[in-house]
């Protein structure tokens, strides 16, 4: 498997970490959250593969978050029911999101963690 960055190309931040990847020279497979968004089975995989809290998989300054409210609704939530909320609209997941060949997930983009999890 290829690292993929799974990106929402208008997002400013997902531009920057993939102009970085480029100039890094990280090859890599591109795919448009909204377009193709994560299945919950690869959610559930990613968040476990990261060792995260899974709160961290949520786009918390989106949109679609605060119109749901889900800063006060995802602590009533399971951690089953916020893996189907977070699979029913791409949007709701952080972005980017880096998932390398050797299966280290990280959402968000910081240069140095992108760094480390790639060698670079």
């Amino acid at each position: 498997m290829s690292t993929q960055f799974i990106e929402y190309p208008k997002c400013t931040t997902c531009k920057k970490a993939k102009k970085w990847l480029e100039e890094q020279g990280v090859s890599f497979t591109d795919r448009h959250i909204a377009e193709v968004a994560p299945t919950e089975q690869e959610l559930r995989s990613w968040w476990q593969a990261s060792g995260l809290p899974l709160k961290r998989f949520f786009n918390t300054c989106g949109t679609k978050y605060r119109e749901l409210n889900l800063a006060a609704k995802l602590p009533e939530l399971s951690e089953d029911e916020q893996l189907q909320l977070l699979a029913s609209d791409g949007m709701l997941v952080k972005r980017p999101l880096l998932v390398t060949a050797s299966g280290t997930v990280i959402p968000g983009f910081k240069a140095e963690t992108w760094g480390a999890a790639l060698g670079k």
